[in-house]
C-alpha cells in the first residue's frame, strides 16, 4: 500500500494511474479533442481525431476518431470499427450505434444535444472509428481519381493506415487488437485481417498484437447471402406456406439467380409481399421524408384520436431511424457496385434518416473541434465512389484466419431482412468446424438476448433477438454485453 493525502492507496491503483498518465503524455496532443459542441461536461476518457496520411502524389488522407477506453487504457483491447457501404462513414457507428454519445434532436432546431452513452463500447475498449476508403466521410485527397476503389485496394490502404496509426500511438502497440465492422464490412474485415496476419508473419513493423475479428450482419458469399431471404421471410411469417412451397418447387433452392420464368414469377410475388417493410428491421416503422419525425401519430386513425386512445408511439431507439448501410439487399455480386448516392437517383432509399448526424458533422465548430480539414468537403453518410467488389467470397478468408488461430465472432440481428441471419448461419456452418458448444440461448440483464453456437478454432456464431441490421443501434445493452464478454474470452 502507498500513502496519499486521502489515506492508503493500493500499489496497483498507483501503477494504473501512472500508466494512464503516461498514455496522456505520449499520445499526440495535436490530435486531442478537448470539447465538442452540443456536449457539456468532461469526457469520460481522452478522445483523439485527425488524419493519417498515405504517401502519394497527392497524398491520401484517412480520417479517424479514437476513443480511449474508459476503464484501463493500458490494458484494454484496441478495436478498429468499420462501417459498410461501401462508401459509408464510420461516424454511423459513432453517432448511431456504440459511440461515447447519444445525439438528441434540439427542440429549437439547432445543433443536436449530446448525452453520454451508457452502453458505449469505450466502456471496455479503446475504439478507432475510421472513414475508409479515401473519399468517404472526412477522408479525402486532392486527386478525386483516387476515389475509384475496390476491396483489395481498400484492405491494403487500411493496413497502411494501421501501421502508421500505431507508429503515432506507440503506447497502444502491445494492447490486444481486434478488427470489427458491419454490413459491407463483412468484406472489409476479413480482407484487412488477412493482410494484418500476413504482415505479422512476414515481420512487418510495427508488429500489431492482432488477436481476432468481429463481423455484424455482414455480407460474405453471394450463394449463401442470395439464398437467405426466402427462408427468412417464410420463417418470420411474411410470406405464406403456399408461396414458400411454390418457390421451393420451381426455384429448387436457387433464389439468387433464378433459372426459369416460373421461379422469377414467384420471386416477384414474394418481393411484392415484402414491399413496404423496413428491410433493416421488419418490426420497426419506416421513416418517410416529410412525415412527422418524432412519432407515428400521423398513421393513427382519426377515430382513435377522438376517443382519446393513447396512440402516440415514438420511433424506437433514441428517436432515430434505421438502415443507413449497404447493401440495399444482399447479395453483393462481383464487379462494380452501385452505391447509395447513385441508387438514390432512381429509387427512394427505404427507412433512411441521417438528419442529426449530417447537421452535427457539418457544423463549423464541430469540424474544427475534431480537426476535420475543410478540403474534405461536406460530410455525408455515404459518398459517391466508383467501387468494385473484387475479393470474391469471404469463406476462404474466414477459414484461413480461424485455422491460423485468430478468434472470430460472427453476429446477426435476427430481424434484419437486408442480410438475413439464415444466410449467415448457413455459411458459418459450412466451414465444417466441430461444434464445441451447441445452439443455446444467451442472456443479458437476466433475459434471453439471443442464441449462440460455438465451433472449434475460436469461431462463434451469435444472434441478437429482436435486433435489426445495425445491432448496437437496436440493442445497445445486449451488444455491450456480448462485446465485452467476447473480448475478455468469457463464455457469452
Amino acid at each position: 500500500m502507498a500513502r496519499h493525502g486521502l489515506g492508503l492507496i493500493p500499489v496497483s491503483a498507483l501503477v494504473c494511474f501512472f500508466l494512464q498518465l503516461h498514455l496522456a503524455e505520449a499520445a499526440p496532443e495535436v490530435s486531442l479533442v478537448r470539447s465538442l459542441p452540443g456536449f457539456k461536461g468532461a469526457f469520460p476518457s481522452r478522445h483523439y481525431s485527425g488524419y493519417v496520411t498515405l504517401e502519394g502524389s497527392p497524398p491520401k488522407n484517412l480520417f479517424y476518431y479514437f476513443v480511449v477506453s474508459e476503464r484501463s487504457p493500458a490494458r484494454d483491447p484496441v478495436v478498429l470499427w468499420l462501417n459498410g457501404g461501401p462508401g459509408c462513414s464510420s461516424f454511423d457507428g459513432f453517432v448511431y450505434e456504440h459511440g461515447p454519445f447519444n445525439l438528441e434532436a434540439s427542440k429549437s432546431g439547432g445543433l443536436p444535444v449530446l448525452h453520454l452513452n451508457p452502453y458505449s463500447w469505450s466502456k471496455v475498449a479503446s475504439v478507432i472509428y475510421l472513414d475508409s476508403p479515401v473519399g468517404v466521410g472526412f477522408s479525402y485527397s486532392a486527386n478525386t481519381s483516387y476515389y475509384v476503389n475496390g476491396d483489395l485496394q481498400t484492405a491494403a490502404e487500411t493496413h497502411q493506415f494501421l501501421l502508421k496509426w500505431f507508429e503515432k500511438f506507440q503506447e497502444f502497440i502491445t494492447n490486444p487488437f481486434y478488427i470489427s465492422g458491419e454490413s459491407y464490412a463483412g468484406i472489409y474485415v476479413p480482407t484487412l485481417a488477412s493482410l494484418v496476419a500476413n504482415g505479422i508473419k512476414s515481420g512487418t513493423k510495427p508488429k500489431i498484437n492482432f488477436k481476432g475479428y468481429m463481423v455484424g450482419n455482414g455480407v460474405c458469399d453471394s450463394h449463401f447471402d442470395g439464398n437467405a431471404l426466402v427462408p427468412f421471410a417464410h420463417g418470420m411469417g411474411l410470406i405464406s406456406d403456399m408461396m414458400y412451397k411454390e418457390a421451393e418447387a420451381v426455384c429448387r433452392g436457387n433464389y439468387h439467380n433464378p433459372l426459369n420464368i416460373d421461379c422469377q414469377n414467384i420471386l416477384y410475388k414474394i418481393d411484392s409481399a415484402l414491399d413496404g417493410l423496413n428491410r433493416y428491421d421488419i418490426l420497426e416503422p419506416c421513416f418517410h421524408r416529410g412525415a412527422a419525425n418524432e412519432s407515428t401519430t400521423s398513421l393513427i386513425p382519426e377515430s382513435f384520436k377522438q376517443l382519446g386512445v393513447a396512440t402516440e408511439r415514438p420511433l424506437a431507439v433514441r428517436k432515430r431511424i434505421f438502415g443507413r448501410a449497404w447493401p440495399f439487399r444482399a447479395p453483393v455480386a462481383d464487379g462494380v457496385i452501385p452505391l447509395w448516392p447513385q441508387l438514390m437517383r432512381e429509387i427512394t432509399v427505404p427507412c433512411m434518416d441521417d438528419v442529426q448526424a449530417t447537421k452535427w458533422l457539418n457544423d463549423k465548430g464541430v469540424r474544427k473541434a475534431i480537426h476535420a480539414d475543410p478540403e474534405s468537403g461536406r460530410w455525408s453518410l455515404c459518398k459517391d465512389l466508383h467501387y468494385t467488389h473484387d475479393a470474391g467470397s469471404m469463406i476462404a478468408y474466414h477459414k484461413n484466419l480461424t485455422s491460423a488461430g485468430y478468434r472470430a465472432l460472427i453476429y446477426s440481428g435476427d430481424h434484419d431482412m437486408c442480410v438475413p441471419f439464415t444466410g449467415t448461419q448457413a455459411w458459418t456452418q459450412s466451414l465444417g468446424y466441430e461444434i464445441v458448444d451447441e445452439w443455446r440461448s444467451w442472456k443479458s440483464n437476466a433475459q434471453i438476448a439471443g442464441y449462440v453456437q460455438e465451433y472449434a478454432n475460436g469461431f462463434i456464431f451469435l444472434t441478437v433477438k429482436g435486433a435489426g441490421h445495425t445491432v448496437p443501434e437496436y440493442k445497445p445493452r445486449e451488444s455491450l454485453h456480448f462485446f465485452s464478454s467476447w473480448l475478455e474470452g468469457k463464455e457469452i
